[in-house]
């Protein structure tokens, strides 16, 4: 593993090397005051502190990739930088909802919290999701308030698209889907709506029709805005699934060329192209699908388009999941690229799991599952009835409908919820790690003070204020304590934790003057974020000590010429024209069992232990197996562990 160091907007490798220094380019953004700032002098001691990133410096160059800013000298932020743009902002959100709720602002008390609050997350003693280190503090919230980007994911379910209610339109879901996927938000979606329902004046009719040829076509100029790229697909989509429509043609001259910054969400443009594949794309699979019932092919084919377009440019990340019937062949056939060759250009977008049903046959879904490694499993049931799996059923979920793109979040439809990460490894006693779960949910909960642009997100969150307050580093945790401590240590630390948790949302809800979270605690696979300290993510356990790493970083991207300097291995991302894919070399260190020693048995147990003790949402983990001599024990495995999981 080669040393990486990188100092201002220049990548060293080993000390001999010669520091190679970038182009700058100027940032024409406008500044904003916080009505929150951390004393100037306590956030100067930190920028002579070297950062504590983790894996030999990858984790420094994945935030310079995903997370930095650009600042308005042209240099992007120091990770100093970037901690107190969160804090600033994180502290401004409570400072106007206290002073606008008339409750009371102590500035002494919060300044003393935020000092402690930045040391936490400088040291990654627990990080906000990537979403929010990217756009916490930045011009999208304090200038445009767009406080849906500080969430990490979503859910829409397909089950009332056909309803004209509220003026709704079938294109909603997609919409939803696209707009919050444009601002970094991973959603999931059902396909529910792949039903026979037939037109009157509450409904309109699930047959795909073509555009009526006969009326004068549709003409929109598409604004070079995220709400002029989701108004075109919204036309393009009604154009079909509402009868005697127009045809819709579409003009993209004001879509800026690839390359361009982007203002306020940051990045660079990846130009009209992805836009126009995504157009054609729709049009495409709605032509084939015309005269007959909107498939569950078609439904899944509009979500994965539009998540393909989404993350095109390298710029905006997002996640998608499906959920279907585990008896539909159909569905579960969609990843059989045997069978549905054409999907593979962008099947790949989602995650397809399956709504599960307890005491189903599990036989015909393991099949597939030996195949690709799809369909993962949900169940809804579990979800909707229980808290944590240790704890009586409450049925304060009764309303959920699916989950997020990872599973580790029960959501209603058109629920967001903000996710949270903390890392136990890096504590030394159970007090330090319960002192820093009060700052990771003081975090959390602040988020759920924004409001989002969609009135029916609002509902929903504003009733629900859902939270995930995560474990990464699981593995690390268990490995380095001494033989039969391992598992112990967790089971206290996450049992105490999670109460610790819930007198913290007590104590916060009532400061706040809002209602308690419906949920608190989930494990969350992990991102980039856990690639930052150094962590295991979740609770899954390394493929191999020494392993490689791949991220995808744009072709426009002045990190990547950096990296080919550096010599590291760059390729051609597949399924990604504007992306190349590095590699990486990872020593996860020594003592940590890697997976081919770890059975199936050990890691649904291990999964099970953290749902009955800390998480009240889901656990979500990727079980890895040997196909030569642990398939045959799938069915066995999901009939046991059906009644501990969700």
């Amino acid at each position: 593993v080669t040393p990486i160091q990188y100092v201002e907007n220049k990548i060293i490798v080993n000390k001999a090397s010669a520091p190679i220094t970038p182009k700058i380019k100027k940032n024409s953004s406008s500044h904003f005051i916080f009505p929150f700032n951390l004393d100037q002098n306590f956030v100067h001691s930190y920028s002579k502190i070297p950062a504590p990133f983790g894996f030999d410096g990858l984790g420094e160059i994945v935030f310079r990739r995903t997370y930095s800013r650009l600042k308005p000298n042209g240099f992007n932020e120091a990770w100093f930088e970037t901690v107190a743009r969160v804090i600033n902002g994180c502290y401004s959100m409570q400072q106007r909802w206290i002073e606008q709720q008339g409750l009371g602002w102590n500035e002494a008390k919060a300044q003393k919290s935020a000092q402690k609050m930045y040391h936490k997350i400088f040291n990654f003693k627990f990080l906000p999701p990537g979403r929010g280190l990217w756009a916490m503090g930045s011009a999208i919230t304090e200038e445009r308030k767009m406080f849906a980007a500080l969430n990490n994911c979503a859910f829409v379910s397909t089950e009332d698209m056909w309803s004209k209610r509220e003026g709704k339109t079938p294109s909603k879901p997609f919409s939803f889907l696209m707009d919050a996927s444009m601002l970094g938000v991973g959603v999931g979606f059902d396909t529910k709506g792949s039903i026979v329902v037939s037109e009157s004046d509450t409904s309109y009719s699930s047959i795909v029709q073509f555009p009526n040829p006969k009326l004068t076509a549709l003409k929109y100029v598409i604004p070079d805005t995220r709400e002029g790229w989701v108004e075109a697909t919204r036309l393009i989509v009604d154009s079909y699934l509402i009868p005697n429509r127009p045809h819709v043609i579409l003009n993209y001259d004001l879509v800026r060329p690839a390359g361009e910054p982007i203002r306020g969400f940051g990045g660079v443009a990846s130009g009209p192209e992805p836009l126009q594949d995504l157009h054609e794309a729709i049009r495409k699979v709605l032509n084939k699908n015309a005269g007959k019932l909107l498939s569950v092919t078609s439904i899944v084919d509009i979500f994965n388009l539009i998540g393909k377009c989404v993350i095109a440019g390298n710029v905006r990340r997002t996640a998608e999941i499906a959920f279907g019937n585990p008896e539909d062949k159909e569905y579960i056939d969609l990843k059989n690229y045997e069978v549905n060759p054409e999907r593979m250009d962008h099947g790949w977008t989602s995650n397809n799991s399956v709504l599960s049903h307890l005491g189903m046959d599990y036989t015909e879904t393991c099949e597939r599952i030996k195949m690709n490694g799809e369909p993962g499993f949900f169940w809804l049931e579990n979800a909707q009835r229980f808290g944590r799996m240790a704890d009586p059923p409450n049925d304060k979920d009764h309303r959920a409908k699916g989950g997020n793109p990872c599973l580790e979040q029960t959501l209603e439809s058109y629920e967001l919820c903000c996710l949270v990460e903390t890392f136990p490894n890096k504590h030394e006693t159970l007090a330090e790690y319960i002192e820093t779960l009060d700052f990771a949910y003081l975090y959390a909960k602040t988020v759920t003070l924004g409001n989002t642009h969609w009135p029916e997100t609002n509902r929903v969150m504003q009733r629900n204020r859902r939270i995930g307050c995560s474990m990464s580093g699981i593995a690390q945790f268990i490995s380095e304590r001494p033989p039969g401590k391992g598992l112990n240590d967790l089971k206290i630390w996450a049992d105490e934790g999670y109460k610790c948790i819930q007198k913290s949302d007590e104590k916060l809800s009532d400061w706040l003057g809002i209602p308690k979270s419906v949920k608190t605690t989930s494990i969350k696979p992990s991102g980039t974020v856990s690639l930052l300290a150094g962590a295991t993510p979740g609770m899954h356990y390394p493929e191999s000590r020494f392993c490689i790493r791949r991220i995808r970083i744009s072709k426009r991207s002045e990190l990547l010429e950096l990296l080919k300097n550096a010599k590291f291995n760059v390729e051609e991302a597949i399924g990604s024209k504007d992306s190349m894919v590095v590699e990486f070399p990872l020593d996860f260190g020594p003592g940590l069992r890697s997976l081919d020693q770890i059975s199936i048995w050990e890691q649904l147990s291990l999964a099970a232990l953290l749902q009955k003790y800390w998480a009240d949402n889901q656990v979500s983990c990727t079980i890895t197996f040997d196909p030569e001599t642990e398939s045959r024990m799938l069915v066995n495995a999901l009939e046991y562990f059906q009644y501990q999981l969700k």
